[in-house]
């Protein structure tokens, strides 16, 4: 979908490899991905492989872009530390992480609070060893037009709650990554799956707080299998890859892919 947009637009479409995540990310895995995005047909100006003037194009060369807006809201006053551990956080709800939630949407448990009140973030001058949230503006709605889904409206504190920004083994999180490198790189359209609609609002208020230039934002149906189940991993969907391997030529993979959204949306 976003190839297809930037071609409709004469846009530049973009590749950005986000390899944050240690543990989930191999450099065979990003070869792969650009081997397969190629054989689908699609072509992308600026990326990892091709290099370009907003680069580096993976995320993880990019540590210091993330580290000057984690000064910058920590020197704002809009982030605290959090020691709160998985354990502690079970105790209210689910501990937050997006991967373990088995639905259609990148939602998670609202933040209990526990750690809101520490006042002692400018004692850190590195976020590694503790959590760091977001501390939303309770009660204050975030609203935007969405290209395909239109208006949205949530509400900070009732919706969505405080949100981490940089994780305790020192790595940052998506929501602060993807909303440095999108004004870094001068994206100007967001293309991603609906079920990222609600982390629009987490990032409009970072966008807000860096004081960034606000894209618009298109998010697409996703594409689901004949039960209507979404294709992911955890469901055991077929890759790419294992498309290719089964000999399903290019251009059937998109067509079934075009018609699970048309048949959805």
């Amino acid at each position: 979908m976003a190839a297809q947009r930037a071609a409709e637009r004469q846009g530049t479409l973009i590749l950005r490899n986000e390899d944050l995540d240690p543990q989930r990310s191999r450099q065979e895995f990003a070869s792969a991905m650009i081997e397969d995005l190629r054989w689908l047909g699609i072509r992308w100006s600026e990326g990892p492989d091709c290099g370009g003037p907003h680069g580096p194009y993976s995320q993880s060369e990019r540590r210091d872009f993330y580290l000057d807006a984690w000064r910058r809201l920590r020197d704002g006053g809009f982030i605290y530390p959090c020691s709160c551990s998985r354990k502690d956080l079970a105790q209210a709800a689910s501990a937050p992480n997006d991967d373990d939630n088995d639905n259609d949407s990148d939602d998670e448990p609202i933040y209990p609070g526990r750690c809101r009140g520490r006042t002692d973030a400018d004692s850190f001058t590195e976020p590694a060893g503790v959590n760091w949230r977001f501390r939303v503006p309770d009660g204050d709605e975030v609203e935007f037009t969405d290209l395909s889904l239109g208006r949205q409206r949530y509400i900070a504190g009732r919706d969505f709650g405080d949100f981490l920004v940089w994780r305790r083994d020192d790595v940052p999180a998506y929501q602060l990554a993807v909303v440095v490198d999108d004004a870094a790189m001068r994206i100007t359209e967001v293309v991603r799956g609906a079920d990222l609609l609600k982390s629009t609002a987490r990032q409009l208020l970072l966008i807000r707080a860096l004081e960034y230039a606000v894209p618009e934002y298109f998010h697409c149906e996703l594409v689901r299998d004949s039960a209507g189940m979404r294709l992911a991993k955890r469901h055991n969907a077929l890759s790419i890859r294992s498309l290719r391997a089964a000999g399903i030529p290019a251009e059937n993979v998109i067509t079934m892919a075009g018609e699970s959204i048309v048949n959805r949306g």
